[in-house]
């Protein structure tokens, strides 16, 4: 089940964003991030436990970014982080947002999700 997330869940999701991030897989979040972007995030639930984050940032009135992309590897391959993905593109859409990137250290999991890479 994917929800939007509560302050209640922000140790939930640095703890799952830092996992990936002393791994080298993403950039590290503060906790003073999380709770700053707490209404950005979305997180997946599977019987209580959460085993998946991802946020949607808007930088401009039709520009957001998808951030903090994360699944826990015991739920990994199970298609959480396409549901959360195409979640965060439809509340993009919702809010009338025509542009949605991401900075990712993984091109390929965006790009069969229909995203291009572009040059700066």
């Amino acid at each position: 089940m994917i929800r939007k997330a509560l302050t209640k869940d922000a140790k939930e999701i640095l703890a799952i964003i830092n996992f990936f991030a002393n791994s080298g897989k993403m950039l590290p979040r503060s906790i003073n991030e999380i709770y700053e972007n707490i209404r950005d995030f979305i997180v997946y639930e599977i019987d209580g436990e959460i085993v998946g984050v991802s946020s949607l940032h808007i930088d401009w009135d039709d520009l957001a970014e998808i951030r903090s992309l994360a699944v826990k590897e015991k739920n990994s391959g199970k298609g959480i982080g396409s549901e959360m993905t195409r979640e965060c593109m439809r509340e993009a859409k919702e809010m009338g947002i025509k542009r949605v990137f991401t900075l990712t250290y993984v091109p390929e999991f965006f790009k069969r999700l229909g995203f291009k890479i572009v040059d700066n």
